[in-house]
Parts: structure tokens; C-alpha cells; sequence
């Protein structure tokens, strides 16, 4: 399950996610969203939430995610992940040297301070 979240605009797309993500859920919802994005901007910022029911991706819903991410590695300013098991945290710093953008962990309740960490409007601000 994909969920766009309304803080989305500009270059940010804020993603909740639950259950186990499989290709249908990239081919048809993400991917689109995030070439549309990268359409109209050079860089991307995302806020990936999981929710308590997150339990993964399928085998190809993965070999999507990490296709998409070293073909537009360059692309990505700040990518947060928000909750999710503690091997997701292992797997974002064995990949983030693929990266040229920043990752960061946050844990479940942390959306607001993550949302701002990559949010290019709210950098500065305190609220």
C-alpha cells in the first residue's frame, strides 16, 4: 500500500507506506509519481513513512526500488525513511554510498523533524 501524504509539493513527495510493497505498487503508483516530479525538477526530496503493518518489499517490488534509485542516484537530494524494522535502517547505510544525496533514519514518531530535514522550504524554520 502506497499512500501520497498532502505534504507533498515542489521537489518533496511525502510516501506512507504499509503491508509488503510489491511491483504493481512501483509500476503504477511510485515510479509515475517520481517521474513526474523529475520532469519538472532536477533534484527530488522524499519522505518514505512505514507504518506499523510494513513487513517489506516482494523480490521484484525490490529489484524496482533499487533499479530506480542507482539509475536516478543522482537525482535525490535527501531521501527519510520514518519507522520501519531496524533492518531497514542496516540496509539504507549499506546503500547510501550508491547515493550522491543525503539519507537519513528517523523512528516512528519522528515525521515532523524528518519531514523538515528534507523539506527545502522548512530547513531554517522551527515550526
Amino acid at each position: 500500500m502506497i499512500e501520497f501524504l498532502p505534504q507533498s509539493h515542489d521537489n518533496l513527495v511525502a510516501i506512507k507506506v504499509g503491508g509488503k510493497l510489491t511491483a504493481r505498487d512501483y509500476e503504477k503508483e511510485l515510479i509515475p509519481k517520481l517521474d513526474g516530479l523529475l520532469s519538472r525538477h532536477s533534484k527530488i526530496n522524499i519522505v518514505f513513512v512505514m507504518d506499523e503493518t510494513f513487513s517489506g518489499w516482494s523480490m521484484d517490488a525490490a529489484w524496482d526500488d533499487a533499479s530506480y534509485a542507482l539509475k536516478h542516484r543522482l537525482q535525490f537530494d535527501r531521501i527519510a525513511v520514518v519507522g520501519g524494522p531496524a533492518w531497514v535502517g542496516w540496509c539504507m547505510r549499506a546503500g547510501a554510498f550508491l547515493m550522491s544525496g543525503e539519507m537519513r533514519n528517523y523512528a516512528g514518531g519522528q515525521f515532523e523533524e524528518a519531514l523538515r530535514w528534507a523539506n527545502p522550504d522548512l530547513r531554517n524554520s522551527k515550526a
